[in-house]
C-alpha cells in the first residue's frame, strides 16, 4: 500500500500499488535515497525461486512502471526477502539461497554506476547467525542500525537487535596514477588512458589532467586489468595490474617513452623500439590478439617512417622436422606480412622469409628438454629495418 503524510502525525489515502495480485504476495517494500525506485519482495509470476527481490520505477507524479526482477546474480531458486538499499547503492537483503551460516542469512550487493548488481556477500557475523536473521536496516552516516533475528538467547520468536557497524563490509578500491614522459619525467598532460578487463574489453577511457592525473575511480578487488596510455608523439604502453582484495587505493604510473629515435639499416624495429616479440602458438601460424597489439605498434612505426622498408624473419622452435619448421616459418612470416598489408603498410615496403629452427634464441634444439615457455622464445617474428 501507499499512503500519503498529511502532517508529522496523521496519514491518509492509503491506496494499493497497482501490481498488487490475489494471486500471489508483494512485500517488504524500501525506497531508493532519490525516491525513484521501490525494492520489493514478491513471489509473483517470472520468480525464480520462492519468492524474489523486485524494483519498480517511481514517476515524478507518484505512479509506477512495470516491476523489473533483479536477476539471478540476487535471485536464487530459495527465498530473497527484506530488502533495503542504502544512500550508498548498497542493497541488503535476506536469503536462505546463497551460501550461508544457515536459515535466512543477510547479504549485501553493491549497485554498480551501470545498474548492474556486485557479487552478493554475506556480511558475516555476528549479524549472521545459524538460525534466520533479516530486516537489516543501517544509518550510513552513523553506522549503526537494526536487524531482525530467531537466534538462540532472544526474548521471543523474533526479536529486534541493534548494532554498530566496526569494519566496512565490501572491498573498495580506487586505480590511478600519473603520466610522466619515461626519460625526462615530465607530466603529460592530455594523455588518452584506457581501462579493459582481463579480456582487452575496453571499460572506460579518460585524459590526464593538467598535473598528469588520471583515476578511473571504483574498480573490482581482485580483478586483473589492463591499462592503455596513448599521447602523440609517443609509444603506446599497455600495462597489466592486479587490484588488491583489499580497500584501499592502487597506484598505477605511466611512463611513456617518445616515438622518435634514431634507427639505421640492420636494427630489428622491435628492439629499438621496445616492441614485444611476436610469439606463435605451437603448429600455427595465426596471429594471436597479443601478437596484434604489438604489430599495431610496428603499423604505427612504419607511418612515422614512410620510406622504412623491413625484412620479417620468422622463427619456430625445434619440434618437428626441420623441413616441417621451415615451412611453418615461412606461413609465419607470410602471416604478418599479410597482417602489416591488410592494415595499410604498402607491400613493396615488406619482404620476408622463414628460417624454421636454424636461429635458436636458446639451447632448446632437437633432443634437448626444455619448459613451453623456453620453446615459446623460438616462436618469433623479426623485423630487420633493410631501407630507410
Amino acid at each position: 500500500y501507499k499512503a500519503t503524510l498529511k502532517d508529522s502525525t496523521n496519514w491518509s489515502d492509503a491506496t494499493e500499488v497497482p501490481f498488487n495480485s490475489d494471486s500471489y504476495s508483494t512485500a517488504h517494500p524500501t525506497l531508493s535515497a532519490d525516491g525513484k525506485t521501490m525494492y520489493f519482495a514478491s513471489d509473483m509470476p517470472g520468480t525464480h525461486g520462492q519468492s524474489d527481490i523486485w524494483k519498480v520505477s517511481i514517476s515524478d507524479d507518484g505512479s509506477f512502471g512495470t516491476p523489473v526482477n533483479l536477476g539471478t546474480g540476487i535471485n536464487t531458486e530459495g527465498k530473497e526477502t527484506f530488502p533495503t538499499i542504502t544512500d550508498e547503492n548498497e542493497l541488503y537483503f535476506a536469503t536462505d539461497g546463497h551460501p550461508g551460516l544457515g536459515g535466512l542469512d543477510i547479504f549485501m550487493s553493491k549497485v554498480n554506476a551501470d545498474g548492474s548488481y556486485g557479487e552478493p556477500q554475506n556480511i558475516g557475523t555476528p549479524a549472521n547467525s545459524p538460525q534466520d536473521d533479516f530486516a537489516y536496516l543501517i544509518d550510513t552516516k552513523t553506522r549503526k542500525g537494526f536487524l531482525s533475528s530467531n537466534r538462540t538467547g532472544g526474548q521471543g520468536y523474533d526479536d529486534i537487535y541493534k548494532f554498530t557497524e566496526t569494519r566496512k563490509l565490501i572491498c573498495e578500491q580506487v586505480l590511478a596514477g600519473v603520466v610522466t614522459d619515461l626519460e625526462t619525467g615530465e607530466i603529460l598532460a592530455g594523455a588518452k588512458v584506457t581501462l579493459m578487463d582481463d579480456k582487452f574489453n575496453k571499460i572506460k577511457e579518460i585524459m590526464s589532467d593538467a598535473e598528469g592525473k588520471y583515476d578511473f575511480g571504483m574498480v573490482e578487488c581482485g580483478k586483473i586489468y589492463y591499462v592503455r596510455g596513448e599521447k602523440e608523439t609517443y609509444e603506446t604502453k599497455e600495462q597489466k595490474v592486479t587490484i588488491s582484495k583489499e580497500s584501499g587505493k592502487t597506484d598505477l604510473p605511466i611512463q611513456l617513452e617518445k616515438k622518435v629515435k634514431p634507427v639505421t639499416v640492420g636494427d630489428d624495429l622491435a628492439k629499438a623500439f621496445g616492441i614485444k616479440i611476436i610469439y606463435f602458438d605451437l603448429d600455427k601460424w595465426d596471429i594471436r590478439s597479443d601478437a596484434a597489439l604489438e604489430l599495431e605498434k610496428i603499423l604505427d612505426v612504419m607511418k612515422q617512417y614512410p620510406m622504412m622498408k623491413i625484412d620479417v624473419r620468422s622463427h619456430t622452435d625445434s619440434r618437428q622436422t626441420h623441413k616441417y619448421n621451415q615451412k611453418l616459418s615461412g606461413r609465419r612470416a607470410a602471416s604478418t606480412i599479410d597482417w602489416l598489408v591488410a592494415n595499410g603498410v604498402e607491400k613493396a615496403r615488406l619482404t620476408g622469409r622463414g628460417y624454421g629452427e636454424t636461429k635458436l634464441v636458446n639451447k632448446c634444439a632437437d633432443g634437448v628438454q626444455c619448459t613451453e615457455e623456453e620453446h615459446q622464445a623460438n616462436r618469433r617474428s623479426e623485423f630487420i629495418i633493410t631501407g630507410l
